[in-house]
């Protein structure tokens, strides 16, 4: 019978207690993948606590990917992979810099994922098959458009899961979604303006800039970028995202993305850059499919990164081009040779063919919703959503908390940060000069956060927003 020591008059509650003690034995292989854990009640009872404590310990560790419940077997162990300690990744530039970044201790940056989970014992044993099994051949120059292998795995991937149907030929991989929006520049043309949603990633907007183009912010409603003021601006090309917008959080509907595809298909010199990152991470409703798969006028460059499913470090990107677009880019872009090593391309194409990418990102998708859980629960207990506001749940790796307890926005997170908590507000994503939103509005990134740091951290928000507890 597994044991775990608890101390019923410890400071951590009985559950938290057993979670981390069934986690450690996981960890550390004392629990082998597949073994099945004793039932609720048995536990319970061998440990001398109560179902609850155990249901507590066992969810936990099942939204974290854990364990896995087969119905009417029980509880059984996930395989566990041991992993290098994660490189640490800098918070993002904010109305908190101003503290010194060692005083944060919670960090709700939107500029990390949680590499600790990334399956480092199958991308290496990839690695060495990848170096044993293609010999010379890593060492010639690829296709510009990427490695042949990689760029079908792209495809199968896309056609299962987004929607998408593309040959590999129209497929163009390259080191960053910021090396192939700059090749985007050149291909669609500098001339006209490219519109960006507003408020929304900023980087995106820079980089057109940087390479000549004119950018113009178009204000976003309830569905989106608002294609009413699109018509009326001189744009000849919108980024949008429309499966998850960033960082509003709102999901494009049909009807809306009907419109944008009637805009763009009033000109041929007029096209959409369709911007999926994120969309990988959905936690209700069906998957998402992409406004790609609605484009019969060739009008929609889609385009997407590992670099969130994954990790930052993997800079791995790509894009669908239209066959005419295609056809453009070999004649005028071609020279530019490929911007990603083989051996990388090899390896991330094994990964994608043998099923681990669905997979990983299936118990990342899971951790995630875990842990978003989590936040939510704290914020409830802490009292935060007596004057606070919660959207964008359904999706991403972020939420926006709306408050209204009469502090401005700066004053929100110089507080927040003087406890010790980061925060960041949503007026710095806005790019019209002025524009923010009617309420003081903050964006939550939760992926490189713990579940069980969201009760901390939301007792230092609630003491340093002056909040009372319920």
């Amino acid at each position: 019978m597994l044991t775990i020591t608890l101390e019923p008059h410890g400071a951590q509650p009985l559950y938290e207690q057993l979670y981390r003690g069934i986690r450690h034995k996981i960890e550390q292989g004392a629990l082998a993948a597949g073994e099945r854990l004793p039932s609720k009640r048995a536990l319970a009872a061998h440990l001398k606590v109560s179902v609850v404590t155990v249901e507590g310990a066992y969810g936990q560790l099942l939204a974290e990917g854990y364990l896995r419940s087969e119905p009417k077997r029980g509880f059984f162990v996930q395989p566990f992979e041991a992993q290098s300690a994660p490189a640490a990744i800098p918070a993002r530039p904010s109305a908190a810099a101003s503290v010194k970044e060692k005083s944060i201790q919670y960090d709700f940056t939107t500029n990390a994922v949680d590499t600790a989970r990334f399956p480092f014992s199958t991308w290496a044993r990839l690695m060495r098959e990848v170096l044993t099994q293609e010999d010379s051949g890593l060492l010639a120059a690829s296709h510009p458009q990427g490695v042949e292998e990689l760029r079908q795995a792209i495809v199968r991937y896309l056609g299962d899961f987004r929607g998408i149907q593309a040959e590999p030929e129209q497929i163009v991989v390259g080191a960053g979604s910021e090396y192939l929006t700059g090749l985007l520049t050149q291909l669609l043309g500098r001339e006209g303006g490219y519109a960006v949603e507003d408020p929304g990633y900023r980087k995106p907007a820079r980089i057109l800039a940087n390479n000549g183009a004119q950018v113009l912010p178009i204000p976003l409603d309830a569905q989106g970028l608002r294609v009413d003021l699109l018509k009326r601006s001189r744009a000849r090309v919108a980024h949008v995202t429309p499966s998850h917008h960033f960082p509003l959080g709102m999901v494009m509907p049909v009807t809306r993305r009907r419109a944008l595809l009637s805009w763009a298909g009033q000109s041929e010199d007029r096209y959409i850059i369709e911007d999926d990152y994120d969309s990988e991470f959905r936690f209700s409703g069906r998957p998402i499919p992409a406004l790609q798969s609605l484009d019969t006028g060739e009008r929609v460059v889609y385009l997407n990164t590992f670099a969130k499913s994954l990790a930052p470090s993997l800079r791995i990107s790509y894009m669908v081009l239209p066959p005419h677009l295609l056809a453009r880019y070999r004649q005028e872009l071609q020279f530019y040779s490929s911007t990603v090593p083989s051996f990388e391309q090899y390896t991330l194409a094994r990964f994608m063919e043998r099923g681990h990418f669905e997979r990983h990102i299936a118990r990342m998708r899971t951790l995630y919703k875990g842990i978003r859980d989590s936040l939510l629960f704290a914020a409830r207990e802490e009292g935060i959503t007596s004057r606070g506001t919660f959207s964008g749940a359904e999706a991403g790796l972020h939420l926006l908390l709306q408050m209204n307890n009469g502090m401005t926005e700066p004053e929100l997170v110089r507080r927040a940060a003087e406890a010790g908590v980061g925060v960041y507000p949503l007026s710095s994503y806005y790019l019209a000069p002025g524009a923010r939103s009617a309420l003081p509005t903050l964006v939550m990134g939760y992926a490189r956060m713990r579940g069980e740091d969201m009760a901390p951290a939301f007792s230092l928000l609630r003491k340093a927003w002056a909040l009372d507890r319920p």
